[in-house]
């Protein structure tokens, strides 16, 4: 009998149902206790490929005979060594993931979200390895991206599927934790990409300036997406409107945290523009929007249907990062004791400059690792 395999689709689905797993992660303990599969249900066991390499009596006594055990590595070689010893001890049910953490970091899992005005729709893309959420409005022939990754054939297969072209990618500011799509689905498509010009400064190649109170118009079925300057991540940060009920706050606001403004080595600066959006500019807008984040920190954020969001109104009551009336406080709060900065994070701000053009198992390895834009 031959190890079987488990594909991050598979993965995924287990992950949005709650299913249970039990996971033998056989990477290095400080790649695992920096970044894993998450799952409500999950259990794991972690021991390095190379203890197990003269057999598996080490963790014999860890691992389950009654239910599926997956067996994950960085790109899925050492998964199946492991599992095929697992196979010859008299294991069933032993899984190697396909691609390893590599793949798993790639995956997206696109989730209706609304629909909108005059029979349009809105997609919220879950890279449920990464944390990362993009975003996709379709209208009659039209769609248009907003914070796409780097995987653009997920984008214009689906938009195909939908029976729609992707005319406009918009990029919420110059990411920092992943290589944006934004650029490349333009080439692809003939698209329209659109970056706010204070975040673009530095960049190789030709865009549409976002500015303040812009407005883009999608299909035939007038499905609006406003402009909302809204600093503090970055200098150009900007949030949409759209349909007059979705805030898509980019990097600026999360459900269960707000954004951190050092990764251009401009806290100090730009702590002021983080309290000013959060504080001011959002509370001029309808309390009512559903806000739609860039980023999620953990499994924890996600609704029964795997999406991520939460009404305006119930994070100004639940968020902390939305409830320091202190402003000195709100500042120490948000410059010190900060987490660790994005793998790779000034070469992936480069890349999405176009300053440099990393291969694409360069830019795989750049992206390996959790997002880290919000403050805690």
């Amino acid at each position: 009998m031959s190890i079987q395999t488990m594909n991050v689709k598979e993965v995924a689905k287990k992950v949005l149902n709650k299913d249970q797993l039990f996971i033998l992660d056989v990477r290095n303990e400080d790649d695992f206790n920096d970044w894993k599969i998450e799952g409500e249900q999950f259990s794991y066991v972690n021991t390095p490929y190379f203890d197990l390499i003269d057999g598996i009596d080490p963790i014999k006594d860890q691992l389950p005979t009654d239910q599926d055990i997956l067996i994950v590595c960085a790109k899925g070689g050492s998964s199946e060594f492991v599992g095929e010893m697992l196979v010859e001890e008299g294991y069933e049910n032993v899984y190697s993931l396909e691609g390893g953490m590599k793949a798993w970091s790639e995956h997206l899992e696109p989730i209706k979200v609304a629909d909108l005005t005059d029979g349009g729709e809105l997609y919220q893309f879950v890279r449920l390895g990464k944390g990362c959420l993009s975003y996709m409005i379709i209208s009659g022939d039209e769609a248009a991206t907003i914070d796409a990754v780097r995987m653009t054939d997920v984008f214009v297969d689906f938009a195909k599927e939908k029976g729609a072209k992707i005319t406009h990618a918009l990029d919420t500011h110059l990411h920092a934790d992943h290589i944006s799509g934004g650029r490349r689905l333009a080439e692809k498509t003939g698209a329209t990409y659109w970056l706010p010009p204070k975040d673009a400064t530095e960049v190789q190649y030709e865009y549409k300036p976002l500015n303040d109170q812009d407005v883009i118009q999608v299909g035939s079925s007038n499905i609006d997406v406003h402009a909302l300057y809204s600093p503090g991540h970055t200098i150009g940060s900007t949030s949409f409107i759209v349909d007059d009920q979705y805030l898509l706050s980019g990097d600026i606001l999360f459900v269960n945290s707000i954004g951190r403004p050092d990764l251009a080595g401009k806290a100090e600066d730009w702590v002021g523009d983080l309290r000013e959006t959060l504080y001011s500019r959002y509370k001029e807008v309808s309390s009512e929007l559903y806000v739609l984040p860039a980023h999620f920190m953990t499994n924890d954020e996600l609704n029964e249907d795997g999406s991520v969001g939460e009404k305006l109104g119930t994070l100004y009551e639940k968020n902390h990062g939305l409830n320091v009336e202190d402003e000195s406080e709100f500042r120490s709060m948000v410059t010190e004791n900060l987490p660790p900065q994005p793998n790779s994070h000034q070469e992936i701000r480069e890349t999405n400059m176009g300053k440099i053009s990393p291969d694409h198992d360069r830019q795989r390895e750049m992206e390996i690792g959790p997002n880290r834009c919000a403050i805690q």
